[in-house]
């Protein structure tokens, strides 16, 4: 262990370490708090004026992380925000937390990895630490942050250390938080991994070194991709128990009784949110570079993004047996959320669903008491319906996309005239409602 890891790790056991977290979204914030509540000095760096003053005011915008927290830390100056860079220099450990999503060609956009780089990298120092936690292709850490680091002439794990560590955050998850999801660090040389994992050790519970970065990108993508393509397997599965006129969910009980072998998985409208149905194809996209095709990947996309064409094609035929056009009618849309009790609407099957209805012609509505309006194309917005019996009766189809533990689903099946129930969870309105329709 060399002098500056040596400084390190004491500052790291007498909480006298800094601690900036570029980025204050769904990852960051999260990470801001568990080491301020650690007891370290915490700097959040966001370009967003609204979250930093927010912050500063001790308003939280992460509905996971409540603003009483961030009141507390705010009141005791362990925790403060900024829209700039500058104070990077003083950090003794910087954690990238921006987003990454796909260009529309698929491709991986690190656009803002690069712009929140470029000004640590402008602030650099010996003896700090740097540790990128957004998700991306294996090799990113190696091949687009080192250069940029190094360029100054400072060495990785001889003036500073450089590591990866995928975030693991649920949105609207209760069990697992930050402070008990075991976190994975990869770091460019072992002592990079040894002082990264040393600062994690203090805010999270659980901590698994892998042997470099490229590992630790590897595993996040390995993770999401396994969802991925086990939901596009048990999309097709119940598309075919369609064409068989078999009930997929009475099969998928069935298999989940054996106590081996079988991991229940349940269809739905698609995939949301900006891990699974993007971070498969970082991996799909590296592997093209070197001639490899990700067939499961790219098949698993394919099924999980027909769904919300198969929602409207089962509404379609709905409306058609009740002699009703799907031109002209009353669609009422619950839960546009990706997933339930939250308000990320990222990525969200339900937009999609919107979208093809209204094309149709379809007058349609939405309901979540999470998300009380949405931003459709060319800058329009649509705002939520008030969830009352009437707009209920008054709706020629109901649609439920999103499990909000909010709704009464009794009262939904009481007023509802024709209901399709998408949710990709195990309870659901009983199947004997003869108003009610599986996917």
């Amino acid at each position: 262990m060399n002098r500056y890891a040596r400084q390190l790790v004491r500052k790291i056991e007498t909480r006298r370490a800094r601690i900036g977290i570029c980025g204050l979204g769904y990852v960051g914030l999260p990470l801001a708090v568990e080491f301020a509540r650690a007891g370290f000095r915490v700097l959040g760096i966001d370009i967003d004026r609204e979250k930093v003053r927010g912050i500063r005011a001790g308003r939280s915008h992460v509905r996971d992380v409540p603003s009483a927290i961030i009141r507390d830390l705010v009141r005791k100056r362990l925790l403060t925000a900024r829209e700039h860079y500058r104070d990077c220099g003083a950090m003794d450990a910087i954690f990238i937390c921006v987003p990454t999503p796909l260009r529309k060609t698929r491709d991986p956009d690190v656009s803002y990895i690069v712009a929140a780089l470029d000004q640590v990298a402008r602030h650099l120092r010996p003896g700090q630490v740097v540790v990128l936690e957004s998700t991306t292709y294996p090799g990113t850490t190696e091949e687009v942050l080192r250069p940029r680091l190094e360029a100054g002439g400072m060495r990785v794990g001889r003036d500073f250390f450089l590591a990866f560590s995928p975030e693991r955050v649920d949105p609207g998850n209760r069990q697992f938080t930050t402070r008990n999801t075991p976190k994975i660090v990869g770091g460019v040389t072992p002592l990079c991994t040894d002082v990264a994992a040393q600062f994690y050790r203090q805010a999270v519970d659980t901590v698994h070194p892998v042997s470099c970065t490229q590992a630790a990108e590897m595993v996040k993508l390995l993770e999401n991709t396994f969802r991925a393509v086990n939901i596009g397997l048990v999309n097709e599965i119940a598309l075919m128990c369609e064409r068989l006129s078999l009930d997929v969910w009475e099969i998928i009980d069935g298999a989940a009784t054996k106590p081996f072998g079988f991991m229940p998985f349940y269809p739905g409208p698609g995939i949301g949110g900006h891990c699974i149905p993007l971070d498969p194809h970082y991996l799909s996209w590296k592997l093209r570079t070197l001639n490899y095709s990700a067939r499961f990947i790219e098949l698993a996309s394919e099924v999980n993004g027909g769904m919300p064409a198969v929602v409207v094609r089962r509404s379609t035929a709905l409306l058609n047996s009740k002699r009703k056009s799907v031109n002209g009618a009353r669609v009422l849309v619950l839960g546009v959320a990706y997933k339930k009790d939250t308000n990320d609407v990222r990525e969200s099957p339900a937009l999609d669903v919107i979208e093809l209805l209204s094309r149709q012609g379809a007058l349609v509505t939405f309901h979540d008491p999470l998300v009380p309006f949405l931003h459709r194309d060319r800058g329009a917005r649509m705002k939520a319906v008030q969830l009352t019996p009437a707009a209920l009766r008054t709706a020629d189809l109901i649609i439920i996309v999103t499990d909000h533990s909010a709704y009464d689903y009794a009262t939904i099946v009481r007023h509802g005239q024709l209901i399709l129930d998408t949710r990709n969870a195990t309870r659901h309105v009983p199947s004997q409602s003869g108003n009610v329709h599986r996917l």
